[in-house]
Formats: structure tokens, C-alpha cells, sequence
């Protein structure tokens, strides 16, 4: 195989996974619309859920949950990183955040849940870590991705009881911590805003549970979101950077094979015109002799 051969089959690789690469931006810019859909609901629904639980504790204020005072709740945090590549330094920057965040004061170090396989990657070896979740690569896998979530903070709470929750999770160009458990401790003492309680069909603090459950899955569902989201924009970015890589790289080895290809014709037409040349000699040659 000729110098230009081996640049022409090197080129049709890198046009190959140009258009693997394209596909797979394609892919995840479809996904940012339709999370765009979702998360202006969800947003909605947690806003919601908030100002129904601002109401109600307003006129219920010592009802929110206290740890008992001889024990410190156990804390845990959850980790919204990456499944799939292509995401820049997406799970490097949450580690970075998550040290940055963590008190030095705490009595233990915090429990981590990690979710998505690049993330788990990194904190494999982390002695910290008491569960790691497959991620969500479209928005269809986060319900499934919740009920996992919530299962095992349920197991966590019938070991150690009341929890300190706290998520870390990407959402534009920041890292947000966002408090899920024990849910509207920013809520209390309110100011009352009616005149009248909130008329209720159940025992207050049966009323609380139920909201708050209402509430932990709704605010996961807009982490999630708003995670996967940012993964996908990042991935966009990523990918489109990679690609004007291989365009750039693809249209110089074009210039270098149409280089060698001139160089080869060249040759070809410098051949061609010795050989020429030669058969006029031979042909002059063989009529002098017969002269």
C-alpha cells in the first residue's frame, strides 16, 4: 500500500467515526428538548408542593421532625454524575464540589450514593460509598432510577432513622446541594399568610408524611432532570468540538493525498514522455541502419 493509500484509508476511518459522533450529538441534542418539556413541569410540581408545605407549617410549626438530641443523624449524600462519556470533566468537577462542600466538623464522614457508571468509576474505591446506581441516559430510565434511589434511602432510615440528605448535582455552569431529607426545614416559622388554617383530611403529621413523600420524589424527578439535561448540553459541546477536530484533521490528509496524487501523475506523465522519447530514438536508430 502506497504513502497515499494509507492516508486515503486513514481518512475514510476518520469520516467514519466523524459520523458516529454526529449521530451520537444528534442524539443527546433530541434528548435536551424534550427534557425541556419535562423539567418546566416538574418545576412547577416542586414549587407547588413547597408552597402548600409553607402554608401548612405556618400554622403547624413545631411538627417538622427533630433528631433526638443524644444523636447526631446520619449523613448522606447523594452523587448525580454521568452514564455514558463524552461529558468534559462533568464527574471531576462534582468530586471537587463535594470536597469543597463537606463540613470538617461532621462527627463521621457523610455516606455516598453515586449514580451513573462514570461516576462510579471514580469513587469504586472510595470507603464512603454505601450504594452506586446505573444512571439515566434518556429521560424514560429516571422513574426506574428514583424507585432505586428511594429504596434504599428507606432501608437506610429503618437502620439509622432520621437522615441528613443532601444532593449534589450539575444545573447550567454551577453545582447545586440541594437538602431532601428531612424535606422543609427552610419552610419553618413562616409567617402565617391566611387567615385561616389549611382544612385537612388527615392528622396533621399523617398529612406531613404523605407531603413529604410527594415531595422527595418530585424534587428527584427535577435533579434528574436537570442533571441529565446539563450531561446532554455537555455532550453536545463535546461533541462538536471533537468533530471540527476531525473535519480540520480530515480536510488536511485530502490536501496531502491530492498533493501525493499530483506528484503521482506527475511521475506517470514524466514515465510516459521518456518512454516516448525512447521509441523515437529506436525508431531513428532502426532507419539509419537500414540507410
Amino acid at each position: 500500500m502506497t504513502h497515499r493509500h494509507k492516508l486515503e484509508h486513514h481518512r475514510h476511518s476518520l469520516n467514519e467515526i466523524r459520523d458516529i459522533m454526529n449521530s451520537m450529538k444528534t442524539l443527546a441534542y433530541m434528548e435536551t428538548r424534550k427534557l425541556a418539556r419535562f423539567l418546566d413541569a416538574q418545576h412547577s410540581v416542586v414549587q407547588n408542593i413547597e408552597d402548600v408545605a409553607t402554608d401548612f407549617l405556618s400554622y403547624h410549626p413545631g411538627i417538622l421532625p427533630q433528631a433526638a438530641k443524644s444523636k447526631t443523624p446520619k449523613t448522606v449524600y447523594l452523587l448525580v454524575g454521568t452514564e455514558r462519556g463524552f461529558c468534559g470533566d462533568f464527574n471531576h468537577t462534582l468530586l471537587n464540589q463535594l470536597a469543597k462542600n463537606t463540613p470538617a466538623d461532621l462527627p463521621e464522614p457523610p455516606m455516598l450514593i453515586g449514580i451513573g457508571h462514570k461516576l462510579s468509576v471514580l469513587l469504586e474505591n472510595n470507603e464512603q460509598v454505601i450504594a452506586l446506581f446505573d444512571g439515566a441516559s434518556v429521560v424514560e430510565e429516571v422513574t426506574t432510577l428514583i424507585q432505586q434511589i428511594v429504596n434504599k434511602l428507606a432501608r437506610l432510615q429503618e437502620q439509622f432513622g432520621i437522615l441528613s440528605v443532601n444532593c449534589f448535582y450539575h444545573d447550567a455552569d454551577n453545582i447545586l446541594q440541594k437538602e431532601l431529607l428531612p424535606s422543609f426545614q427552610q419552610l419553618a416559622n413562616q409567617p402565617v399568610r391566611f387567615p385561616h388554617p389549611p382544612l385537612l383530611n388527615l392528622p396533621s403529621r399523617d398529612f406531613l408524611m404523605e407531603l413529604t413523600e410527594h415531595y422527595l420524589f418530585a424534587a428527584l424527578h427535577e435533579i434528574l432532570y436537570t442533571s441529565l439535561m446539563q450531561e446532554n448540553h455537555n455532550r453536545v459541546a463535546h461533541l462538536e468540538g471533537a468533530i471540527n477536530h476531525l473535519d480540520e484533521e480530515s480536510s488536511q490528509l485530502a490536501q496531502q493525498c491530492n498533493t501525493l496524487r499530483q506528484e503521482e501523475i506527475i511521475e506517470e506523465i514524466e514515465v510516459i514522455l521518456l518512454s516516448a522519447t525512447n521509441l523515437v530514438e529506436e525508431d531513428a536508430l532502426r532507419k539509419n541502419q537500414k540507410k
